[in-house]
């Protein structure tokens, strides 16, 4: 197996960070985020000969599962996560959708399973920890790969910021705990993607993000 590498593909007028996680020489992968503009992630995973595995979702915001059923149809594989927590979310993108004037540009989202905390999803000999951080969306979930010293946080924590609480379902003293008791522990040296803007080191985020200093 090869190195763990990542690609993102900004999508959606939210610019969301659509990942695609794979190995550089099996090209095996995962998909993390798919919130829409489905043409342009089957471009990159034709483009790039990637064999995409699965379909994983950090939670049920619109701009992070909004184009999940699309794809999945499309490649022929599973939905799996976000935690149980945010199925009414997944269950109402659609209305989500006219709230924001997109009516007709996503679907609602039934995943083939949720996800717990301590759980752990792989491809091939790459092995992600799931982590249960709600505060963002109640069922959030975070994917650590401890091999790789590597997480996908969504949207808990950005360089310099962290996840708006002010949506339905979001409380900022549950996100401050989320990443004080779950992300910075894993260590300063981990890197991360978010769901949003560049990525980091949680060290840094540590020393110098503004909420949590």
């Amino acid at each position: 197996m090869g190195q763990l590498k990542a690609g993102i593909i900004p999508v959606t007028p939210f610019q969301q960070n659509c990942t695609i996680l794979f190995d550089e020489e099996t090209h095996q992968g995962v998909v993390v985020d798919p919130g829409g503009d489905v043409d342009s992630i089957m471009a990159a995973i034709d483009d790039n000969g990637l064999k995409i595995e699965a379909i994983w979702l950090t939670h049920g915001h619109i701009d992070h599962a909004g184009g999940a059923m699309d794809l999945k149809e499309r490649l022929g594989i599973d939905i799996v996560g976000p935690h149980e927590s945010d199925r009414p979310m997944l269950e109402n993108l659609e209305a989500q959708a006219r709230m924001f004037g997109l009516e007709g540009s996503v679907r609602n989202v039934t995943p083939d399973r949720f996800l717990t905390e301590g759980e752990t999803l792989s491809f091939g000999d790459h092995r992600f920890e799931v982590l249960h951080c709600p505060g963002h969306a109640p069922g959030h979930v975070v994917f650590y790969n401890r091999e790789a010293g590597f997480a996908h946080v969504g949207d808990v924590l950005f360089s310099g910021s962290i996840g708006r609480t002010d949506l339905p379902g979001g409380d900022h003293a549950t996100l401050i705990s989320s990443i004080k008791n779950k992300l910075l522990p894993l260590g300063d040296e981990i890197g991360f993607i978010c769901g949003h803007g560049p990525g980091g080191k949680l060290g840094d985020e540590r020393r110098n993000n503004p909420f949590l200093t």
